[in-house]
């Protein structure tokens, strides 16, 4: 198979996950009054790039995916600077999503396939977090009804990436059982 096949097989590929990952994150299970959301596995299309094609494949999938999400609903709150409007978009959205595609880089060190794409998954889920985390320390921190900006992101942020993550996860490991050679870098080559 020439390169170039091969490159635009990855390409169409990436943009079938993007488009599914858009459809999934629609399907909203609960939403939260000022942003994010509990969806139906709307972060699984996004690590599996990441397994089948490679970390730099999964971090540009991310990167185009935060740009559509930002078009298809962007809100940002009334911020003092630039710099902050800045840090909501680079947290809120690029960096985050692009967090979904270091997956394969945090399963590489597991001999078991299945117990790295488990925990793959997780620590690309904890990175999404932290990056809402750190935005809602950042730019959304006066939204926090009498807290401190930090204990307020910490919940807020917890509330409804803790159960998309673990969804996340259980969905990797349910798919890489029924069947493993979706996960398989050499498959998705073929």
């Amino acid at each position: 198979m020439s390169k170039s096949y091969s490159k635009t097989r990855v390409l169409v590929e990436c943009a079938l996950m993007i488009a599914i990952g858009t459809v999934l994150s629609n399907i909203k299970i609960f939403t939260m009054p000022n942003g994010g959301s509990v969806t139906l596995l709307s972060m699984l299309p996004f690590v599996l790039v990441s397994f089948r094609h490679g970390v730099k494949w999964g971090l540009f999938t991310g990167l185009v995916n935060g740009c559509l999400q930002m078009l298809l609903g962007f809100w940002a709150p009334p911020t003092p600077t630039f710099l902050y409007f800045l840090g909501e978009i680079l947290l809120d959205y690029l960096v985050a999503f692009m967090a979904l595609g270091t997956a394969e880089f945090f399963a590489r060190p597991f001999k078991n396939r299945m117990v790295g794409v488990a925990v793959g998954t997780a620590v690309a889920g904890f990175l999404r977090f932290m990056c809402s985390f750190l935005s809602g320390v950042l730019v959304w921190g006066n939204l926090n009804e009498g807290l401190s900006a930090w204990t307020y992101s910490l919940g807020y942020n917890a509330s409804y990436m803790l159960p998309e993550t673990l969804l996340t996860v259980v969905g990797a490991v349910l798919l890489i059982k029924a069947a493993p050679q979706i996960f398989d870098r050499q498959y998705a080559k073929a």
